[in-house]
């Protein structure tokens, strides 16, 4: 059994993850999807005061009481699963960027999409982002074309806060580098004008596809992928255990 800390991308809320949870649960894994701060339930708290910063604590909270957690951050949560790592290595077995930015250290998300910048300058009463229109096909609404999956995912959206992509991330920490990586890329629709840093030597590269909101149009396939990511740490975590405290010759082990 993994346990599995789903992390929704800008504008989302926990509930887009609603499609892969119980597949996750029906293979026997904890799964664990909140809602980050100004989302969701939680949208009555959406402020010009939450930014990045709040996200890692809202992560961060509910990550420091599990362990070996498998942390995947869709989209814009890249940035927050690379400062909650950053902050708890040791709870974290695995990273999974899904369709997600990739930042280092002190990096904002302008930095690493830098068309964001228009949407700060072109934020709502200076603070507030709304989310991007819908496009017409491929693109559709991140991705998402059928109608009837359109107006759900319209169902959960909410503005995002300028400070989410204003904030640095923190990755300081020495650790982190030793947390295995698994990169995974919706290369189908994908918008002009996005490019994708390349992915570390060290880590893992899946694709689907499909548009950028997978789980909600490839979840079956999404999960597929998130357990076989699980099981590499697994496996890798078996080896070093085993290179050490090998078992001495004409011995066995219990």
């Amino acid at each position: 059994m993994s346990t599995f800390l789903l992390v929704h991308g800008a504008w989302h809320s926990g509930r887009c993850w609603d499609r892969v949870v119980p597949l996750l649960e029906s293979a026997g894994h904890r799964v664990f999807a909140p809602s980050l701060t100004g989302y969701g339930e939680k949208a009555h708290l959406l402020s010009p005061d939450v930014g990045l910063d709040t996200h890692v604590d809202d992560v961060a909270r509910l990550a420091e009481t599990l362990d070996d957690v498998v942390l995947v951050g869709h989209s814009y949560a890249g940035l927050v699963i690379s400062s909650v790592a950053n902050r708890l290595p040791d709870r974290i077995a695995h990273l999974v960027y899904l369709d997600a930015m990739v930042p280092e250290d002190g990096e904002t998300a302008v930095d690493v999409l830098p068309f964001t910048k228009q949407l700060i300058d072109d934020a709502v009463d200076g603070w507030r982002v709304p989310p991007l229109p819908e496009l017409p096909p491929p693109l559709g609404l991140f991705g998402v074309t059928d109608p009837e999956d359109v107006a759900w995912l319209r169902s959960m959206l909410s503005d995002q806060p300028v400070n989410c992509l204003r904030q640095p991330v923190h990755l300081d920490n020495p650790a982190v580098r030793a947390i295995p990586q698994t990169h995974i890329h919706c290369v189908a629709g994908r918008p002009e004008g996005i490019t994708r840093r390349p992915v570390p030597a060290t880590a893992r590269l899946r694709e689907l596809p499909t548009g950028h909101d997978c789980m909600i149009t490839m979840p079956a396939e999404l999960a597929g992928l998130l357990v076989e990511a699980a099981q590499a740490s697994e496996a890798a975590s078996s080896t070093s255990v085993r290179a050490a405290n090998p078992v001495a010759p004409g011995t066995t082990s219990s």
